[in-house]
């Protein structure tokens, strides 16, 4: 009887693999758009910049570098990124991150508004956890006074379905070290100070330490204009 329930579980969990019923939903990734701000000032010829928003993903990076080899032809389109995130996958984000310095690209941590391609102006914006190592890609680094930046521990989380509670789990981890010693050789290659990642690194993960003027400074991340 033992042995036949077991197989009847085992039927039961390769039913649900194979339909994909209750495996978490995936969040959806980044998207990318063009915003031309100070339309009526410079007619046709109004800067265009990227819009980029949401979560990273693996394929972020890469639907970067389509994305920009698809709008380049404008002739219109300047070398500056609108980042705004709420993190991400943190291997993801040094890849995004690297993308942005080989097109010698600059950062505004900031988000068009509704009336943006009309004034110009721009709304405060957030780059939180993986979104960090992102924005150490530009080739300057923006962060307004009303936007925010901020970091925690790195962690991630692995799906494993366990009968006892009664179903799927999802389980947290945090890294051993190894991805800490990446993060911080990319960090001073991107020309940020290491301490960055020990302070994220002893920050909680289930809380924002979101950074100071004074300790963006400190730990060279950016400034407050171009």
């Amino acid at each position: 009887m033992g042995h036949a329930t077991a197989t009847l579980r085992q039927l039961a969990l390769a039913f649900l693999l194979v339909l994909g019923l209750a495996l978490p939903a995936r969040a959806e990734g980044m998207s990318f758009q063009m915003v031309t701000l100070g339309v009526g000032h410079c007619g046709s010829k109004c800067p265009q910049v990227i819009a980029a928003s949401g979560e990273i993903d693996e394929g972020s990076a890469d639907n970067f570098l389509r994305f920009v080899r698809e709008n380049v032809r404008s002739g219109v389109m300047h070398g500056i990124v609108l980042l705004d995130s709420p993190g991400g996958h943190v291997v993801a984000a040094m890849e995004l991150g690297l993308t942005i310095r080989k097109l010698g690209m600059a950062v505004i941590v900031a988000r068009p508004g509704a009336e943006s391609a009309a004034t110009g102006d721009l709304f405060s914006g957030k780059c939180y956890s993986a979104c960090v190592y992102a924005l150490m890609g530009g080739r300057k680094r923006v962060i307004p006074p009303q936007s925010k930046v901020g970091v925690h521990r790195m962690f991630n989380y692995e799906t494993n379905f366990n009968l006892a509670e009664g179903g799927f789990v999802r389980e947290r981890y945090v890294d051993d070290g190894d991805m800490r010693d990446k993060l911080a050789r990319y960090t001073t290659t991107m020309g940020v100070s290491s301490g960055l990642i020990n302070l994220a690194e002893h920050t909680s993960p289930d809380v924002i330490h979101v950074l100071t003027p004074a300790e963006i400074a400190r730990w060279r991340l950016g400034s407050r204009r171009l």
